[in-house]
């Protein structure tokens, strides 16, 4: 399967609407280590469309970590949950920023940032840039 091109215009439009950062961890583009990218929220392998209601900014470690998973079990209650979902979710229901740790308030919340392993070192030392400590 071959993925869509993202033109220009909507990609733009996508950054513009995130402010520039990870729509899944917050993270600014201009003190991540690797370039923020445009991320299909729902994958077109599972019908997702290359249209802006579907498309989300996110960081190169989320997009990754994330890939075309749509959910993933639980980590707190051993359920399957959905991932969080930044065109129809609000992000500061369904996570905390407490220093440089994200904290899963939901399901969704607690999935995302065990899929995405929004826990890890390098996610820290992106944090720790941002604040201006090295």
């Amino acid at each position: 399967m071959s993925l869509t091109r993202i033109p220009a215009a909507l990609r733009r439009s996508v950054v513009r609407r995130a402010g520039n950062r990870c729509e899944y961890c917050l993270l600014p583009a201009g003190v991540a280590f690797f370039p923020h990218e445009v991320d299909h929220v729902i994958a077109e392998k599972h019908g997702g469309r290359t249209e802006f209601a579907n498309l989300a900014f996110a960081c190169w470690r989320c997009n990754r970590h994330k890939g075309s998973d749509l959910g993933s079990i639980d980590p707190l209650t051993q359920n399957f949950s959905l991932l969080f979902n930044p065109r129809t979710q609000v992000w500061a229901e369904h996570f905390v920023l407490q220093g440089e740790h994200l904290i899963g308030l939901t399901p969704e919340g607690r999935v995302t940032v065990s899929l995405l392993r929004l826990y890890s070192d390098a996610r820290f030392a992106e944090w720790r840039s941002l604040r201006g400590e090295e």
